[in-house]
């Protein structure tokens, strides 16, 4: 009877009893979590990864593998540090021939990193395979030269003068194989402009991240004179290129051209477009009439090609 009082008086709500139980079962969950941290477990941790090379002479074509999974063993509480991430190592992998490496099985690696590990022991590598692909790293200066698709005038007014980019070239470094397959020219995309005056401005040089490409200088400058335009129709002379040997006389000897040129120096550009020669190409042209539109040599800077009439060829 006194045994059933008690149980029945320890269980009665009172504050000061359940105070000295709750204190029990605290003190008991610590000590068996203490019991159970304290031994060995298996479990999986995302390592990070470095990948070493010579980096004065290689370059990944590909972003690197940064992170590691692997299934280890080892004590508990070192198990639960390193799952949060407290006192993770970075493991660190050394690639001494790059070119020559394209994957790494995940069973070739625990014996390279098992030395970095501390005191966990790796049971197998998650990862199935680790992909490599590095190039040469290789330099090549391009010429730069911009694309004024983008750039517009308003009405009366157009370019009057050369492009001018500075520097007109740049560096770029990256994976050979990538640069030796680039033209000799890059482009530089110039912004969507709607001009009445004279243009100076910075343009970067962009280009598809996937090159794997550091361009220096990043930006260059473009600059160029934008004026007032006017038209001018000149005759100009045609000279009949491949022409056939029992042809000696055409019909033809000059052709209407209009050109948009500065207003400012009409004077000046005027005699230098005399000076153009207009050309019609007969080559394996065979005897007949033909309507044929002529082709003109390098125009002057700042001269548009407004018109050009075509012409009935009859031989």
């Amino acid at each position: 009877m006194n045994v059933v009082k008690l149980l029945v008086n320890l269980f009665q709500f009172n504050r000061t009893n359940w105070k000295a139980v709750s204190l029990c079962f605290l003190a008991a969950a610590v000590f068996w979590l203490f019991s159970a941290f304290n031994k060995n477990y298996a479990t999986e941790v995302r390592f990070p990864l470095q990948v070493v090379y010579n980096e004065s002479r290689f370059i990944p074509v590909k972003n690197l593998p940064t992170e590691l999974r692997l299934n280890v063993s080892g004590n508990g509480w070192d198990l639960f540090r390193k799952s949060l991430g407290i006192s993770l190592p970075e493991l660190t992998l050394n690639i001494e021939r790059p070119l020559e490496l394209k994957k790494i099985p995940g069973a070739a690696l625990p014996p390279v990193l098992a030395s970095q590990l501390g005191g966990l022991v790796i049971n197998y590598v998650v990862n199935d395979t680790l992909s490599l692909q590095f190039d040469e790293r290789d330099t090549h200066t391009f010429k730069i030269e911009p694309d004024l698709t983008d750039v517009w005038f308003r009405e009366g007014f157009g370019r009057i003068s050369a492009v001018s980019v500075l520097p007109d070239s740049a560096r770029l470094e990256g994976p050979r194989a990538i640069l030796h397959r680039m033209a000799d020219v890059v482009k530089v995309k110039m912004p969507k402009l709607n001009l009445d005056e004279n243009y100076k401005g910075e343009v970067p040089i962009v280009l598809p991240d996937s090159l794997q490409v550091a361009v220096d200088p990043p930006v260059v400058t473009v600059m160029f004179e934008v004026g007032a335009l006017e038209t001018i129709a000149l005759q100009l002379p045609v000279e009949m290129m491949n022409r056939p040997a029992l042809v000696k006389n055409f019909s033809i000897d000059s052709a209407r051209i209009s050109f948009r040129v500065a207003r400012a120096n009409r004077t000046r550009i005027e005699a230098e477009l005399k000076q153009l020669i207009v050309r019609i190409d007969l080559k394996d042209k065979p005897w007949g009439t033909y309507k044929m539109l002529p082709t003109i040599s390098r125009l002057p800077d700042g001269v548009e090609l407004a018109a050009i009439d075509s012409l009935d060829v009859k031989f």
